[in-house]
């Protein structure tokens, strides 16, 4: 059987149906906080178990039987590492035979505030003694596309990344990546890098923004910290516009740009394209 971790996720949910394409549904184990809010996972025909990240217990227990395991990373930043080591430690005491990990792309030499505690997990992950599979994902798409429509509104797009790449590819893609390792063999003890094929700058995105919806829309280039001022102005908390605003300014030196195209190769297609989920999310 295949367990998911935060399988209510964004991600999560993706993973689960990309699997269901690919193996009996009674092999999939989604793993939640509350079951009472999995309906939509309930309705595939899976199993749901409960199990907290907080708790190690919780995840012996729902991970009985089960042979691999996807750890999506948790979102309580500055929790997630020992969240981590309580999915690593249950899964090592019954006997997980492999522990797939959603990690950030460049991860081991990253200095992005949000590469350190993956930094720390791929560090447990290499002393459990678990095979494991390290899926280094780039950025998503959605991060710029699913609050696009504000910018739209105003006519500018503000942003700290200035010409600096950002290789993302959306949820869709990296959630049939996971799901084709989970079902495949010789993905064991690897690290993929993944990206999307084809980067584009803010000043690229606000382009194709504005040529699918004929609005006008244009860059507007500010710096670290008056990035992080504007993220928590639109109703970011402080620590976190931070650390997405220390992100942005990585970009300009080129931390999620990737041109492997090892996330294309994991998904057997290209992935898929900026004017694509654009014209899906505005047409």
């Amino acid at each position: 059987m295949i367990a998911i971790t935060g399988a209510n996720g964004q991600l999560g949910q993706l993973v689960v149906k990309s699997l269901t394409s690919k193996i009996n549904a009674s092999e999939i184990v989604a793993l939640v906080r509350n079951k009472a809010q999995a309906a939509e996972l309930d309705a595939l025909g899976v199993t749901i178990r409960e199990a907290d990240y907080d708790d190690t217990a919780s995840y012996v227990k729902a991970l009985e039987g089960v042979e691999k395991v996807l750890l999506i990373s948790s979102n309580a930043i500055g929790r997630r590492t020992a969240q981590h080591k309580n999915v690593i430690d249950a899964a090592k005491s019954v006997g997980v035979k492999q522990l797939v990990y959603t990690s950030l792309l460049k991860a081991d030499t990253s200095p992005m505030l949000l590469s350190e505690e993956h930094k720390e997990t791929e560090k447990l992950l290499a002393e459990s003694g678990l095979a494991t599979t390290i899926l280094r994902n780039g950025w998503y798409i959605e991060n710029y596309t699913d609050n696009l429509a504000a910018s739209l509104e105003y006519g500018v797009l503000t942003g700290a990344a200035n010409e600096g790449v950002i290789s993302a590819a959306t949820r869709q893609d990296y959630a049939e990546a996971a799901a084709n390792v989970l079902t495949q063999t010789g993905h064991e003890n690897k690290t993929y890098e993944l990206a999307g094929d084809v980067g584009f700058t803010l000043e690229q995105l606000a382009e194709q923004a504005s040529a699918v919806t004929g609005k006008p829309l244009a860059p507007r280039f500010i710096g670290q910290s008056d990035f992080a001022s504007f993220l928590t102005q639109v109703g970011l908390p402080e620590g976190f516009a931070a650390m997405l605003a220390d992100s942005e300014y990585r970009i300009t030196q080129g931390w999620l740009e990737d041109n492997s195209k090892t996330l294309s190769k994991l998904l057997g297609r290209p992935t898929t394209a900026l004017a694509t989920v654009l014209k899906a999310r505005f047409n």
